[in-house]
């Protein structure tokens, strides 16, 4: 966008937008790695300790015997041995009889459920510890003796300081991993967009080095991306450079083509001033004859400006050939140009479809009637057909045509065949060739045994029939 005064609005680079792009990637990547890395520190450290708490606890129930039908515990050192390593935490523990009764150990660590008792498995569940969140884990030893039979519940508890900073430096360290792996990435990011960004920036430097005047293509060296939106450019640059050059055309050909009958007009004119009241007539008839091919010529040139910018500027649509024919013998210009000659219209029952621009289709059609209307013979026909694939319409008339040498440079611009005798601008047939160049047909002018035929082929538009 561009404001009032010619200058670009400051905007953000697209180097920018794709680094804040991958920035915003890697910071939500980050965040979820780090929900799992704390995630999976707590998992781990939670294995761990709970691993240490099981021992201790098993450690405990190998401890406990039977002495004269009451179970006896002699508690191992090494039971707390590992346990004791987290100095910071506090550890309880208790043994309790099968009727609930405490053996030895702590009256306030909780006995196991009735449910949990009759598990062989251990069973961890967590609890508090003189005001702090503790884990504990219960194991059960069964005695069947002659004078005693029941089970006995070991349930060893500790705090959980050792495990949270033990979940923090796992998350701790893995998170330095993951901030070098992200400042690694960042910095090969920035680093590889660069380089894929470099085309674009060439492509700017050479539009903004390049000469207000050179339309010439650009090259597409690059990744795809950049090939396309060279090759756009430079269909864009062919497209304004023909709208350049029928802009120099048009100027050129006005200023050289209307200096002579411009230069004619004003000498018929100032001779009839001067001669005899007799000769005005004589000099008006001239006057008016060229004012007629000034008029004639300024439609012709108007006419081939319009069609080479409707090539570029007008997209094509589906149209149907005989509808063209006929509009254009409806339109009677051909009364007007050969008054009493009769034009015979020849279309068939069945569509014949292009895909094309009605107005210039009709100025074609209109100058190639005109030219047989001109320098061919009567009787004069319009007609449409299909013809080795491509969609047809022709004009033809009775005569033989122009000489061989003429009929090579006939549809060149300002090109006068020598039966127009002046009388023509030379515009009309290169008016039919621009609009067959920017249809993607041709036009052809031949003999034939009925008469000389100009056809103007184009592209049979079959997606209606498919459809």
């Amino acid at each position: 966008m561009v404001d009032r005064s010619g200058v670009a609005p400051v905007t953000t680079s697209l180097l920018s937008r794709v680094m804040v792009g991958v920035l915003s990637l890697l910071a939500i990547g980050g965040c979820v790695i780090t929900l799992a890395a704390f995630a999976y520190g707590r998992n781990a450290a939670r294995q761990a300790y709970d691993r240490l708490l099981l021992g201790a606890a098993q450690d405990i129930a190998e401890s406990v015997d039977i002495r004269s039908g009451a179970p006896v515990v002699d508690i191992p050192v090494s039971a707390f041995g590992l346990l004791a390593l987290a100095t910071d935490d506090r550890i309880g523990y208790a043994v309790h009889g099968p009727n609930g009764a405490l053996i030895t150990g702590h009256d306030r660590v909780r006995q196991p459920e009735p449910a949990d008792a009759r598990s062989a498995a251990p069973v961890y569940f967590d609890d508090r510890m003189q005001g702090e969140k503790a884990r504990f884990v219960t194991v059960l030893r069964r005695f069947t003796e002659r004078d005693f039979s029941g089970t006995v519940a070991v349930t060893v508890g500790q705090t959980l300081r050792a495990r949270q900073a033990m979940a923090y430096e796992l998350t701790r360290g893995a998170m330095l991993v993951t901030g070098l792996g992200g400042i690694a990435l960042i910095l090969s990011a920035y680093l590889v967009i660069r380089s894929a960004m470099r085309p674009l920036e060439r492509m700017a430097e050479e539009l903004i080095a390049r000469d207000p005047y050179d339309l010439t293509p650009m090259t597409a060296d690059g990744p795809a991306e950049v090939a396309v939106v060279a090759h756009a450019m430079n269909r864009f640059m062919q497209r304004l450079d023909r709208q350049v050059g029928a802009m120099k055309n048009l100027i050129s050909d006005t200023a050289h083509q209307l200096r002579t009958p411009v230069a004619a007009i004003r000498a018929q004119t100032e001779l009839a001033l001067e001669d005899d009241p007799d000769q005005q007539p004589l000099r008006l008839e001239r006057l008016v004859r060229r004012t007629r091919s000034l008029g004639e010529l300024l439609d012709q040139m108007l006419s081939r400006a319009l069609v080479i910018h409707r090539a570029d500027n007008t997209p094509p649509e589906p149209m149907d050939l005989r509808d063209i024919a006929l509009r254009v013998i409806e339109e009677q210009d051909h009364e007007v140009l050969a008054p009493g000659v009769e034009v015979e219209l020849v279309i068939g029952d069945r569509a014949v479809m292009v895909m094309g621009d009605e107005i210039s289709l009709c100025e074609a059609v209109k100058n190639m009637l005109a030219n047989a209307l001109r320098h061919g013979q009567a009787p004069i026909q319009v007609g449409v057909g299909v013809e080795n694939g491509d969609a047809m319409i022709w004009v033809e008339d009775a005569g033989e045509g122009p000489p061989e040498e003429v009929l090579s440079r006939i549809g060149q611009r300002f090109e006068r065949s020598a039966a127009s005798s002046g009388n023509s601008a030379g515009l009309g047939l290169s008016i039919v060739k621009s609009v067959a160049g920017a249809l993607d047909g041709s036009f052809r002018m031949e003999r034939g045994a009925s008469g000389f035929r100009a056809t103007l082929a184009l592209p049979l538009d079959t997606s209606g029939e498919q459809a």
